[in-house]
């Protein structure tokens, strides 16, 4: 196909597209479906061979949730934001398309971590279903605050035709994100667990306190704290224990926190839940949670360094790069305050330009290695097995 595509491409665009048709014309339903489906990378291979290890496809989350009539009613609503630039958009494609560098795949995690773990029970049919229902609905929460965080921020006073797309698209974004939560609460309930529904809980919290950490713009995007001088060093996972003022300005203080608050408490929450259904010791559901949370933090970083050295004109001004170049060089943050109001008013070329000057890339290196580091010595005490084997791989798969 990629053959005949550079043949037909040396005539004529209007030939091209009429022989291109009359191609895809004579294909059947399955070469199409070959044709369209995303290029595999090799991330894209090792989730195939974790799937294939805990015998469960989670690379689309809950199809049975996204095949139903209500979630059918959304989409055709959906489509009519085709082509907008409407984040909520890009939070579709991310969900749909997901990879190393948007979406990790947390579910996939807690079912390796519950695989990783032998249950002594008899029932542990039962019980590994009751994680896999935890994984699914881990999944829904989490898809379903990025798309909470699609949402647009048009005032009153701005709004015309031309903000219709925005505004439409929020009511969506709202629809999706409330669909997604109430769906996985329901399931939370059915696992009748209330131990597991208050760890579970606790994480919901700490998504809810991510949007209100820091200084922010008017568009609600996160801004970074003003750096100061002092001894940088490791945060607790506990965030009732996270004073704000204590940790904004401190580069690997902040990051932590806001990274840990934004998500990471909730893929800690469901390994150390998974450990709880599974009828492990207090010990080793401590152990998955830390584990839960290097993981996130490992994957954070990576994805922001990858973000980074791509050629994009935007990246987010609280990533580790960011906030160490902040911490190298304070005066940079001249060129944030200037644009508080706004984020896409910074100047992302020169500040980009800035961090490069500083050793920020290398230290965010550092914080991946270290993360992962601390990931796999957590779960070499948990076990050694298949499953942790291929859950090494995807911490290393970057």
């Amino acid at each position: 196909m990629a053959y005949v595509s550079r043949v037909l491409r040396r005539t004529s665009p209007f030939l091209f597209q009429k022989r291109l048709e009359s191609t895809m014309a004579s294909l059947t339903k399955d070469e199409i479906l070959i044709l369209l489906r995303p290029p595999y990378t090799n991330w894209s291979n090792i989730i195939r061979e974790a799937e294939k290890v805990v015998g469960y496809p989670t690379s689309f989350m809950n199809l049975r949730c996204l095949l139903s009539d209500e979630f059918a009613n959304l989409a055709l609503y959906l489509r009519k934001l085709v082509g907008s630039n409407h984040l909520v958009m890009k939070t579709a494609k991310n969900v749909l398309y997901g990879d190393s560098k948007n979406l990790q795949p947390w579910g996939l995690i807690i079912l390796l971590l519950s695989k990783a773990v032998k249950t002594s029970t008899l029932n542990s049919k039962a019980i590994y279903e009751q994680q896999r229902q935890l994984a699914e609905l881990t999944e829904m929460m989490r898809t379903g605050h990025l798309i909470h965080r699609g949402i647009v921020n048009v005032p009153f006073a701005k709004r015309s035709k031309s903000t219709e797309s925005a505004i439409f698209g929020n009511k969506i974004a709202i629809l999706l994100g409330d669909y997604l939560l109430v769906t996985a609460n329901s399931m939370l309930a059915g696992l009748k667990n209330a131990d597991v529904l208050y760890i579970v809980s606790t994480a919901l919290k700490d998504l809810s306190e991510s949007e209100f950490f820091g200084e922010r713009d008017e568009q609600n995007m996160p801004l970074p704290g003003k750096p100061r001088a002092f001894e940088d060093d490791d945060i607790t996972f506990e965030t009732n224990a996270i004073e704000t003022d204590d940790v904004l300005g401190k580069p690997r203080k902040e990051w932590t926190a806001r990274t840990v608050y934004n998500g990471v408490s909730l893929l800690g929450r469901g390994c150390q839940a998974s450990m709880l259904l599974g009828r492990q010791n207090r010990e080793t559901q401590n152990y998955a949670y830390h584990f839960g949370c290097h993981v996130g933090l490992a994957w954070q970083a990576a994805a922001e360094l990858q973000k980074f050295n791509e050629n994009k004109d935007q990246f987010c001004l609280t990533s580790a790069p960011v906030l160490y170049a902040l911490e190298r060089n304070p005066d940079l943050y001249k060129i944030i305050e200037q644009a508080k109001n706004d984020v896409n008013d910074v100047d992302y070329e020169d500040l980009k330009f800035n961090i490069l000057k500083t050793d920020a890339v290398d230290k965010t290196k550092m914080l991946y290695e270290d993360h992962a580091k601390k990931a796999m010595n957590y779960i070499d005490d948990i076990g050694q097995n298949e499953s942790v084997d291929m859950i090494k791989k995807l911490i290393n798969t970057f």
